[in-house]
């Protein structure tokens, strides 16, 4: 899994990968971007592209176990895929501190305490064991209107 965590206009998250009990990987850049669409994602990796592609309409076969935080430049939402309901868009408030994924408890009382987003991951490093590796950060820049 991961932690991903949202506080101030930064999303910061960890690049670990596990399979099952083993990690397999502690270096992966969790973030994609396509078509201007920025993913940070959590879950199975072999899915991400799955998520990605539901979120431009693309017909989705079997299952996806992953969920993302995705920023279009002026919004950031909660995106995850089920069989029954499809694609789910839920909008985040970019005032309030969020977090997602198998180290979000932790993550989310480092930043109770203060902490900021990527502090949080580092925090949630210790505790969570499918949380490791490099923290990366993604600040978020609204785009410039037209």
């Amino acid at each position: 899994m991961t932690t991903i965590a949202y506080k101030d206009g930064v999303i910061a998250y960890d690049s670990r990968i596990c399979h099952g009990s083993s990690i397999t990987h502690d270096d992966y850049d969790k973030c994609h971007e396509r078509e201007g669409v920025k993913f940070v994602l959590t879950g199975f990796v072999c899915d991400y592209s799955k998520l990605i592609g539901a979120w431009f309409g693309e017909p989705v076969t079997g299952t996806v176990e992953c969920s993302a935080l995705a920023f279009d430049g002026q919004s950031l939402v909660y995106a995850a895929y089920s069989d029954k309901d499809g694609l789910c868009k839920t909008p985040i408030w970019l005032e309030r501190p969020y977090v997602l994924g198998s180290g979000s408890d932790h993550a989310m009382t480092a930043m109770d305490m203060g902490a900021t987003a990527a502090e949080a991951v580092e925090m949630a490093k210790k505790r969570d064991t499918s949380t490791g590796g490099n923290v990366r950060s993604l600040v978020l820049k609204p785009a410039a209107a037209e």
